[in-house]
């Protein structure tokens, strides 16, 4: 396993890229009139948690790829003067703290649109004036992880620090789910940090060379941008990051992570409704109540 010598700096990670430009179909007939990602989770929207995770991992420039009817993502980022106007002359400032990380400092988030659904590797494409010569992570806010600690980015950010190149946050899957992700073929493993030998696109059971998933949170180097820049389809006839990453591998040290956490498909109904539960028992505030009405149903 390729390990960057004490010796050697790297570029310190203060970009992330979150892609928000899906129909959130699966969640109709609410997303019919708002973006998934404003889908609450208790009292925060999904774009709040990544947002959130992202600045607990140092990371202060933020670009939202977008679509449209997706504008009040950006709008919940803004101040909201009239509001915040209201409740400091009411005194409300306890109130007032609770809109403080729904705030992004002015200058450090952009927005660019994907104006067909070209796929996830687009999607990247699309933010290539925001990366730039610089490296970033990928947050999608389906993908809600809870940590007792270090944030799931966070953990990515400090193994880029260690290994200088390219990293993904990778979780085991059913042999028989393999078909619904992007999987590892790895070498070296210390259990922690995976070498990655190669990356397969939805493969079918029998064909996967490992049941180690790519979950939505990756770290990856500027290169990728040359092999998105062809806009190849691969799987489902879209541009594929996985097909991207893939061709850095061998030229880049590219590893996947087993983070500590638990992860939430939040773009899903059932992973939706567990992760209300599971971050609602986390609050002092509203754990106890939850679990007595939890009684009334299980």
């Amino acid at each position: 396993m390729q390990i960057r010598g004490e010796l050697n700096v790297v570029k310190p990670l203060k970009k992330a890229v979150l892609p928000v430009a899906g129909l959130g179909t699966r969640f109709l007939p609410a997303t019919k009139a708002m973006p998934k990602e404003m889908l609450p989770i208790v009292d925060r929207p999904l774009i709040q948690y990544a947002i959130d995770e992202a600045r607990e991992a140092g990371i202060d420039q933020f670009c939202l790829i977008t679509g449209r009817g997706k504008d009040s993502l950006i709008d919940y980022f803004d101040v909201a003067f009239e509001l915040e106007t209201t409740l400091r002359e009411r005194g409300r400032l306890s109130t007032l703290d609770i809109l403080k990380p729904s705030s992004i400092e002015a200058g450090s988030l952009s927005a660019v649109r994907q104006q067909e659904p070209l796929g996830l590797g687009h999607a990247i494409w699309c933010a290539r004036t925001f990366i730039g010569d610089d490296p970033f992570a990928i947050l999608l806010p389906d993908d809600v992880v809870k940590s007792g600690g270090r944030s799931c980015v966070g953990q990515l950010v400090d193994a880029y620090n260690q290994t200088g190149g390219n990293v993904v946050a990778v979780s085991e899957v059913p042999n028989e789910h393999t078909h619904r992700y992007g999987i590892l073929d790895i070498g070296a493993d210390d259990g922690k940090l995976v070498e990655v030998k190669g990356l397969v696109e939805k493969p079918k059971p029998e064909d996967a060379p490992s049941n180690l998933s790519i979950i939505g949170r990756y770290v990856l180097l500027p290169n990728v941008l040359e092999h998105l820049s062809k806009l190849e389809k691969g799987a489902g006839g879209e541009v594929q990051l996985t097909d991207a990453m893939a061709k850095m591998i061998g030229h880049h040290p590219f590893h996947g992570l087993r983070y500590d956490g638990t992860r939430y498909d939040c773009g899903d109904k059932i992973g939706f409704l567990e992760a209300q539960i599971a971050f609602s028992l986390d609050r002092e505030d509203l754990a106890p109540a939850v679990h007595e009405f939890l009684k009334k149903y299980v």
